[in-house]
């Protein structure tokens, strides 16, 4: 990771998570190695994004893989199935359409151009269809998981569906990725909350993740307004 690469903001939040989870767990006496894990990689990863840095992509592997399983454990089968099914093979992905577009992994190998990702950005037709095919899917996913028991229903199948298509933007290196981002991450600070109240293993740390992840895809999309506009 290049110094030059990070704000003091993103400092700000890859020591304010790591903090948080050492506060938490002087508090509780109780030391949540994976979610400690998942939760730090993680804000790592999604910072990196906000810079359109490639390395994303390697801690986003340590936390899709782990997430996965707290997902799996606190009966959050949406959220568990997208982590392992979707995420996981999504990075590698990911990092080749970055570097097709022309995201570099070191100085030495950037051109003039720097070693950030060339953002783009939808028409606003594009986008009127994006919201209304993103409605769709999360109401229809939402009865599915219903049906099968998930105690949060449609708040998953929001995360879920939500998600899937952010990360492919992401992929693509589209702008409107944040906006899913940062609904996506309102609704999980709620749902581990909750979680939290029912006394799920892991919760509280995947709460304090998730609400540096909000503070992450608010600055990420401030970031990635100006990145898209070098590329028009």
């Amino acid at each position: 990771m290049n110094n030059k690469v990070l704000s003091l903001y993103d400092w700000f939040l890859i020591v304010g998570v790591v903090a948080s989870n050492i506060i938490y767990s002087a508090l509780t006496g109780n030391i949540d190695i994976v979610g400690s894990i998942a939760g730090i990689a993680g804000v790592v990863c999604v910072v990196l994004v906000a810079k359109g840095s490639i390395w994303n992509y390697l801690f986003g592997i340590v936390n899709v893989s782990m997430y996965a399983y707290i997902s799996y454990k606190a009966s959050l089968y949406g959220d568990a199935a997208l982590n392992a099914l979707y995420y996981v093979p999504m990075q590698f992905i990911g990092w080749w359409q970055w570097r097709k577009r022309g995201a570099a992994v070191s100085e030495a190998e950037a051109g003039r151009d720097g070693v950030q990702v060339k953002a783009r950005r939808f028409s606003w037709r594009q986008r009127a269809a994006l919201a209304v095919g993103c409605t769709a899917a999360v109401i229809i996913c939402g009865y599915i998981l219903k049906y099968v028991g998930d105690p949060q229903p449609f708040k998953d199948s929001a995360t879920t569906v939500l998600s899937i298509v952010a990360q492919a933007l992401m992929a693509l290196a589209f702008m409107e990725q944040w906006v899913l981002w940062i609904i996506t991450n309102i609704i999980s600070v709620i749902m581990w909350v909750i979680c939290v109240s029912r006394g799920e293993a892991h919760a509280a740390v995947m709460v304090i993740m998730w609400t540096f992840y909000l503070l992450n895809s608010i600055n990420g999309f401030r970031v990635w307004l100006k990145l898209s506009e070098k590329s028009k």
